[in-house]
């Protein structure tokens, strides 16, 4: 039997297809060397060096794929530093401008189930490159070049080391570690048998418990993506903790496969999202530590943000969704934080790319200098904005590629009036079709590009009125 093989083509960030049928050895080392030439194409500068990065994560045979790219954009001409071992994703992204690389090649797939690889591109700045960068890879493919027949060095490096240094400096490490030496905090990790198992433990040097430490590349017939349908072990051990009596100050902390998206459970087995953690990280960052800048978010944010933005006087900028649009932002403004729905969050402190670890070392420190538990604190800032906000996001299967055709021009000729017995106040295209309502509820509407899926993204005053509004779009949708 014969599968229909994708063209390779980049989606929000990165390339990723079904190992053994899209994602093939031969297809990586094609790409891989154009993709660094295009890097030198865009960041080579007579003071920066030849080198390229390359690292991978701890999925089925990403160390061998990520030796066959090494040695294609070796053979290239470009000078590779290859990493020793699987390490998170921004520690790559780290690695290219300490390096002063010309930019990092990373072998993931994400939170993608276990079937897929992928191929990440970051740039010399130290993040995801632009959309302009990956069509011009895109279309080097179609006519690809003859290298230079003089090859480059290949030399090995460890991807951890310096990456835990520079987070170390960011965070009062003393402080959180006394706080759990002490008995003051005590903190769980579910590294998701991903890349980011054993950060913590070396950012802290101390008992951290986690949770799905070990290489599992099939995942537990699951994915590694920070959803609570993903998450019964760490619910478990935390109910467990507060069944014996443990009084302390608890926090579950999830990071997906290859370490740059995180969620949380705090210390009742409430899951939270990164529509919680933003707000309790522009506090903590704008009033503990003093920091300014922009916050950042994408449209499918939560309001929460916005309206902490004002209280604290900082300027407020809306993306598409994509961490590349927020990244692109960051590399043009002062700013304090950047952060997506689905997990991604970035700090002006550091490089223009989200972060998981560094999201949970200032997490932990909010709560050690705030003595809060995370649900606690976020109630807090829903009391101070006196917004009290609830948010869900739904993923809607259509029937064939078709109907989602039918449901644009439905949106574009026949511009929704109502909603849920609400009126529709404006729709914002900046990416889909973001409809605010009378009550200050409002509801996004997105499609997949590649799949026959309506994405709806719904924030509203009560639980009863998200359901209501979901319900009402998927009808609709389904009408039509």
């Amino acid at each position: 039997m014969l599968f229909p093989v994708n063209p390779i083509k980049f989606g929000t960030d990165g390339w990723r297809g079904v190992i053994a049928a899209e994602f093939t050895f031969e297809r990586v080392a094609l790409l891989a060397p154009l993709a660094a030439k295009i890097l030198a194409d865009n960041y080579g500068t007579p003071d920066r060096t030849r080198q390229v990065v390359v690292g991978y994560d701890r999925r089925f045979l990403a160390e061998e794929f990520a030796q066959v790219a090494a040695e294609a954009i070796q053979e290239a001409g470009f000078d590779v530093i290859l990493s020793q071992s699987y390490a998170p994703t921004p520690a790559f992204s780290w690695a290219a401008k300490q390096q002063n690389a010309l930019g990092a090649i990373v072998l993931t797939a994400s939170h993608n189930p276990a079937k897929y690889l992928g191929l990440k591109v970051k740039g010399a700045f130290g993040g995801s490159v632009s959309r302009e960068i990956t069509q011009q890879i895109e279309t080097l493919l179609l006519n690809t070049p003859i290298f230079n027949s003089q090859s480059g060095t290949l030399t090995y490096f460890d991807p951890w080391e310096s990456y835990c240094y520079e987070l170390q400096q960011k965070v009062n490490i003393k402080t959180i570690r006394e706080a759990i030496l002490s008995g003051k905090l005590k903190v769980f990790v579910d590294v998701m048998h991903g890349a980011a198992a054993t950060g913590l433990k070396r950012l802290l040097s101390c008992a951290i418990e986690e949770i799905n430490g070990d290489r599992d590349t099939l995942f537990e017939g699951g994915a590694p993506e920070p959803l609570p349908r993903y998450l019964s072990k760490l619910f478990n051990a935390i109910k467990t903790s507060a069944c014996q009596g443990d009084n302390r100050l608890k926090v579950g902390l999830v990071f997906d496969g290859d370490g740059d998206r995180i969620a949380a459970v705090d210390g009742q087995g409430n899951f939270l999202s990164s529509q919680v953690l933003i707000p309790i990280l522009i506090d903590h960052l704008s009033k503990r530590k003093g920091f300014t800048g922009e916050i950042i978010k994408t449209v499918s944010g939560s309001d929460l943000t916005s309206r902490l933005a004002k209280i604290y006087n900082l300027s407020f900028y809306e993306t598409p969704i994509g961490y590349k649009y927020i990244a692109d932002r960051m590399l043009t403004t002062n700013t304090l934080i950047g952060g997506e729905e689905s997990g991604g969050i970035g700090y002006g402190t550091h490089i223009p790319e989200r972060d998981a670890l560094l999201s949970a070392l200032y997490v932990l420190e909010a709560m050690v200098e705030s003595s809060q538990d995370l649900g606690q604190y976020y109630a807090y800032l829903q009391d101070k904005t006196g917004f009290y906000n609830v948010y869900e996001r739904l993923d809607l299967p259509l029937a064939n590629i078709e109907i989602r055709a039918k449901l644009i021009e439905k949106l574009q000729q026949e511009p929704l009036t109502q909603i849920a017995g609400q009126k529709v106040l404006n729709c914002s295209r900046k990416d889909g079709y973001k409809h605010r309502l009378a009550d200050g509820s409002w509801l996004l509407i997105r499609f997949s590009g590649t799949e026959p899926v309506l994405r709806l993204y719904c924030e509203s005053i009560t639980n009863k009125q998200v359901h209501q509004i979901l319900n009402w779009v998927k009808d609709w949708a389904n009408s039509v």
